[in-house]
């Protein structure tokens, strides 16, 4: 296993952030000019370390990019949104409306040579790791150009050093701390966030990963993004302690509004250089808030109020915050974010309609892409039923 696990990270190197521009030539272009935002003494709460820094340096470029960024995952999953309810995507389909200050906040902290492993609501990581629209939405729809040959669906979609969606409640979680263990036995100065939901809290696995990336010093963050509700139940009901950040026990925790695209970013930095100095994991909980049902199957009305998602809506949006924060130090005007509004609109159309042209995969690669190339015990593969047999 270390062996394969070498070859996965051999010859990684650390990147430096570089901006990932979704408009075209023709929008108004923006300074790199560094700014410095003072966050709210309330954004963070820590359990047996130092709060970070609040002053955010930050360029009015990275600014409008995880403007741009959220926008752009916001329009693609009212996409995914119309398409489930138009029967064009079957089966699973867990969407991150009003979490997307979590994904671009730690995308933005990070590189390429970091990792990030995740839950089923992994749409906007797969965006921000490297996926396009197009293939996001082709997976979605079971379409051959999707991110996984259209095999996956939502629950299942990879990227370069980003290991899913995941469908088993917290199994990623010891995944994560393992990919972990590779980076500190390759001596890789890079970190590994794991994310799991407040849902997943309570499993055992998540305990035992604890217990390990401790006793070896892991650079792992786990994070647990609380978005107030596992499926349909209150984490006041599931959790007789929702202090997720102090669940670690022996390991630090921070807490942090994860409702704020900055905050997180400020969070996710100290958390790779606490992780990165040799000083262990760290325990991170993002308090969030999903505006949809837990899945397109959930109305996510039954167990809680229209009132409440409304008052979030209004009061916390991570959209709505950064545009007063662009416009409130000279970023952008409005006429400036309604361009970029309107670019995203275009550029997930555009995405739209490519994935709905492209075919479904053929019945013939179904039983394809199970091994890695070159570790198959042997050149056949039994299908459904015993003499169901394909051969590579």
């Amino acid at each position: 296993m270390l062996r394969q696990a070498s070859r996965l990270f051999a010859g990684k190197r650390v990147a430096a952030f570089t901006p990932m521009r979704a408009l075209s030539t023709s929008m108004p272009r923006f300074s790199s000019e560094k700014l410095t935002i003072t966050l709210p003494e309330t954004s963070f709460e820590m359990y047996n370390c130092e709060k970070p820094n609040l002053d955010v340096e930050v360029s009015k470029e990275e600014l409008l990019d995880m403007y741009t960024k959220m926008t752009t995952m916001r329009r693609m999953e009212m996409t995914a949104d119309s398409l489930y309810k138009a029967k064009k995507i079957r089966g699973f389909c867990h969407l991150c409306n009003g979490q997307e200050a979590v994904s671009v906040g730690m995308e933005a902290a990070i590189t390429s040579s970091d990792h990030v492993i995740t839950a089923y609501r992994c749409h906007g990581f797969t965006y921000l790791r490297g996926g396009t629209v197009e293939s996001i939405l082709a997976e979605l729809m079971g379409r051959s150009t999707g991110i996984s040959k259209g095999k996956g669906g939502s629950m299942h979609m990879f990227a370069e050093s980003f290991y899913g969606g995941n469908g088993i409640v917290g199994a990623q979680v010891p995944l994560g701390a393992g990919v972990a263990f590779t980076q500190k036995y390759l001596e890789n100065p890079s970190v590994t966030f794991a994310l799991y939901g407040d849902g997943a809290a309570n499993q055992g696995q998540v305990f035992e990963a604890f217990n390990m990336a401790k006793l070896w010093d892991l650079p792992c963050v786990f994070v647990c993004e609380n978005n107030k509700y596992g499926m349909g139940t209150s984490d006041k009901r599931s959790s007789a302690n929702t202090e997720y950040f102090k669940r670690g026990d022996y390991i630090p925790g921070i807490k942090v509004n994860g409702m704020d695209v900055l905050s997180v970013y400020r969070a996710c930095q100290y958390a790779k250089e606490w992780t990165t100095s040799g000083k262990g994991p760290l325990v991170m909980e993002l308090a969030t808030y999903r505006y949809g049902g837990h899945s397109m199957s959930d109305p996510g009305t039954t167990y809680r109020t229209r009132e409440e998602i409304q008052h979030m809506r209004s009061t916390s949006d991570p959209i709505t915050g950064m545009k007063h924060i662009l416009i409130e130090n000279g970023v952008a005007t409005e006429a400036d974010l309604k361009a970029i509004d309107k670019e995203a609109r275009k550029n997930v159309d555009d995405a739209l309609k490519k994935a709905e042209a492209a075919p479904e995969p053929p019945l013939s690669s179904f039983h394809t892409h199970i091994y890695q190339a070159g570790s198959e015990s042997s050149k056949t593969v039994r299908g459904r039923e015993p003499n169901e047999i394909y051969h590579y």
